[in-house]
C-alpha cells in the first residue's frame, strides 16, 4: 500500500511529501493549477519514491510553471529519480534542478 501524497505551499515552494506514484498523482493533478500558482521551486527532499507516473507528474508541474510565466526547478531530486529521467532519455532542461 502506498503511503499518502501530501502537499504545502510555503512562499514560493511546493512541498511535496510521501510517495509520488499511480496511485497518489490523481490527488495532485485534481489541484496542479491551484498548487503551481506562483511556484518556483517544487521540493521534493520528503518525497519517499517516485515512479513513471510521478515523473510524469513533475514535468506536467514544471511545464505549469513555466506557462505561467515562472522558472521552476526541483529540490531534492534522488538519485533513483534522476536515473528513470535518464532511463527515459529526458533532456536536462525538462528536469530542471534547484541550485542551492
Amino acid at each position: 500500500m502506498a503511503d499518502n501524497l501530501t502537499w504545502l505551499r510555503e512562499d514560493d515552494r511546493l512541498i511535496l511529501r510521501g510517495e509520488l506514484d499511480q496511485e497518489t498523482v490523481g490527488a495532485l493533478w485534481e489541484k496542479r493549477e491551484a498548487a503551481m500558482s506562483e511556484v518556483s521551486v517544487i521540493d521534493l527532499y520528503a518525497i519517499d519514491r517516485v515512479d513513471t507516473s510521478g515523473l510524469a507528474m513533475l514535468l506536467h508541474l514544471v511545464q505549469i510553471g513555466r506557462q505561467g510565466g515562472k522558472h521552476v526547478s526541483l529540490a531534492g531530486i534522488s538519485d533513483k529519480l534522476t536515473t528513470l529521467a535518464k532511463l527515459y532519455n529526458l533532456p536536462a532542461d525538462l528536469i530542471p534542478v534547484a541550485t542551492s
